[in-house]
Order: C-alpha cells, then sequence, then structure tokens
C-alpha cells in the first residue's frame, strides 16, 4: 500500500459535532459544502458503510453480475483499443467487491492489469486489501502512475462530494449556510449576493428555489482529463443523478438503510446529493475528451447483456433462479435503480466508442 492516512481527527478526542459548533460559534456559519466535506471525510473514515448491517447498498453489492459486466465491458473496450498495457482505476471502491468482479471477468478473457484505488479512508483501505490484495493505494489522482493507459470506473463517487447550494430569497440569490445553535445545526441563507454568477434565464425563479453545484466534481473530472488526454484511456461513471441544468434540493442523508435528517449528528450518516450529469459531460467536452451518453443504468445494463447472464447463472444455479432475477431487477428495473441511476463514459480521443452507448 502508498499514502496510508491516519484516522481523521484522530488526535484531537474531539467529537466532529463539536469541533463543528465550535468553529461555527467563533466564525460563523459554514458553507453546506465545508459541512458535508467535513461530515462526510469523518463517516467514510471511521467505518464501512456498506452493506446489511451498515448504512445503505450498492450495485456491487447486490449481484455479481454488476461488476462482472463492468469487467466485461473494460475488456472489450481494451481489446478494440489493440490490447495495451492499461491499469486499471477505481475511485472510493468500497469494499473492493465491484473490483474483484470486474477483475475476474476480465482474466477470463485474458487482461489482468495492474490496479490502483483512489481511496482515503483507512477502515475501507483494509476491506479492500482483503479483495484485491495487489492493488496499490492513492489519496487522489496526482498519486496514480504515468507510465499507462487508464481504465477508470467510479461508481457512486461523485454523489458524495460536496455540493453549493444556492436559495433565491426575497433579496435575491443567497448561499446556503450552515449555522449551529448549541449542537444544533440548521441551514440558512448568507448574506452575500449571488445574483451574478446565476445564468440570466435563471436568475427569476420562485422564491425558494434551490440551485446545486458542485465544484470538487468539476475540479475531479478536469484533472481525469488531463491524464486521460496525456495516457490515453477511459473513465466510467455510474451514479443517481440528472440532466441540468434544473432546480431542486437534492441534499439526503441515509442511516440504517433510511433517510436521516442531513443536519443531524454529522459524521455519523452518509451525506450525498444528485449528480448533474450534463455538467459533467460539459466539462469533459471543454477539456478536450469524447462524451458517451449518459444513458440509464437499466439499459447500460441490458446492453451489456444482463439478461443473458441471469439466465447462465440461474441454469447453473436452478435453486438461486428467483433470486437472480430479483438482482437483476433491482440493477435495471425503472422503480429500482434502472432509471434514477446513469451511466456516463469519457474517452481520449481516438479510443473506441464504448459498449453500452450505441
Amino acid at each position: 500500500m502508498t499514502d496510508t492516512p491516519s484516522p481523521p481527527h484522530a488526535a484531537t478526542g474531539v467529537a466532529l459535532p463539536e469541533r463543528l459548533a465550535r468553529a461555527i460559534t467563533l466564525a460563523g456559519p459554514i458553507p453546506l459544502s465545508q459541512f458535508m466535506a467535513a461530515a462526510n471525510a469523518h463517516y467514510y473514515g471511521t467505518r464501512d458503510p456498506l452493506g446489511a448491517r451498515g448504512d445503505f447498498t450498492t450495485a456491487p453489492e447486490v449481484s455479481q453480475m454488476f461488476g462482472e459486466l463492468i469487467g466485461l465491458w473494460i475488456a472489450d473496450l481494451w481489446d478494440r483499443a489493440g490490447r495495451p498495457h492499461a491499469r486499471y482505476v477505481e475511485f472510493g471502491p468500497g469494499r473492493g467487491t465491484l473490483a474483484a468482479d470486474a477483475l475476474r471477468a476480465m482474466a477470463k478473457v485474458g487482461l489482468v492489469p495492474p490496479v490502483d484505488f483512489v481511496e482515503t479512508s483507512p477502515v475501507l483501505r483494509t476491506a479492500q486489501a482483503e479483495r484485491v490484495p495487489h492493488a496499490e493505494w492513492h489519496l487522489d489522482l496526482v498519486g496514480l502512475p504515468e507510465d499507462a493507459p487508464l481504465i477508470v470506473v467510479a461508481n457512486e463517487f461523485f454523489d458524495a462530494l460536496p455540493i453549493r447550494q444556492l436559495v433565491a430569497t426575497n433579496d435575491g440569490w443567497r448561499e446556503r449556510l450552515v449555522a449551529c445553535q448549541d449542537t444544533l445545526f440548521l441551514p440558512i441563507a448568507g448574506d452575500r449576493s449571488f445574483d451574478a454568477i446565476i445564468p440570466p434565464p435563471l436568475r427569476d425563479a420562485p422564491f425558494g428555489s434551490v440551485l446545486e453545484t458542485s465544484p470538487a466534481s468539476v475540479a475531479i473530472l478536469r484533472n481525469l482529463a488531463a491524464r486521460l488526454l496525456a495516457q490515453g484511456g477511459a473513465a466510467l461513471v455510474i451514479d443517481y443523478g440528472y440532466q441540468g441544468p434544473a432546480f431542486g434540493d437534492t441534499l439526503q442523508a441515509v442511516r440504517g438503510h433510511a433517510y436521516a435528517n442531513p443536519f443531524e449528528e454529522p459524521g455519523e450518516a452518509d451525506l450525498t446529493a444528485h449528480v448533474d450529469f450534463a455538467t459533467l459531460a460539459e466539462a469533459a467536452r471543454a477539456e478536450g475528451l469524447v462524451v458517451h451518453g449518459p444513458v440509464t443504468q437499466g439499459t447500460f445494463l441490458r446492453a451489456l447483456g444482463i439478461d443473458a447472464r441471469t439466465q447462465a447463472l440461474a441454469a447453473a444455479a436452478p435453486d438461486r433462479a428467483e433470486g437472480l432475477a430479483g438482482d437483476r431487477d433491482r440493477l435495471t428495473g425503472d422503480e429500482a435503480m434502472g432509471d434514477l441511476f446513469k451511466v456516463i463514459a469519457f474517452t481520449a480521443p481516438g479510443w473506441p466508442v464504448p459498449a453500452g452507448f450505441a
């Protein structure tokens, strides 16, 4: 392993809510983005949040089919790109389940790439090492090797990055801040005007309208684009979201597989927001990448052959047929993950069009 960080805030001995409350009391309300960043850094750095015993379940934990199909998607792209010596990179790889399933599928067709994980949580790094012991770990893109094309996967990564919220008030557009009374956190509108950065067609939105942005997401995408343009390769992003611009407050907290108050007990729930795929696509094109999609997760997985894979697994284990069909429906159904989750790919110029984006 490389770049292993210490657990966040371990030296202070002061709980995160108390530290945030103290900071706000001394310096005033903080932007929502700062509150979200601090809460998620503590949350992910101190626990394994996945599975029945955790707070939420991601697609790779639903079924092995998800990771296997991603692996075959990578292998197909690699083959049509001329079989370069490429590296497999995953952003926020959870427990390493997706990578383990994808790598197993890749190996069956002769692709055994070196593996790089971009992960800051020491707890999750330990879980990942159990499933992919030969991986190398990095805190960010800076540490990734520059010796080969990169094939990057980011599943439910961008949704956990900090967002800014701008709110339409009677006095114009204001940034949403987080204030504190004792240890009770609550959102408020700031005093500073943001009218100048609101696109003209949106400035007259009704009172209470919320416009979300994620500068952190755009910054990461631009840095990733620089790497793909220099080294070659592709990136696959899977997350729940929409194609903006659009109004709406999508900030949510999940704890114990149920929705919670995002401002209650920061650091003890997963804070996320829907991903604006139009903004990601615009940023990628501006940097010179080729954009494919987005398409819905259901459309993508069906194009990759999830129905055939379900039938093959059911034929090999008839007693699991009903469960396998249920897992497929959860991943692809419009009322489950199939419609809300979107898939977009970015490729370096000259790379083939990836499967699933016809």
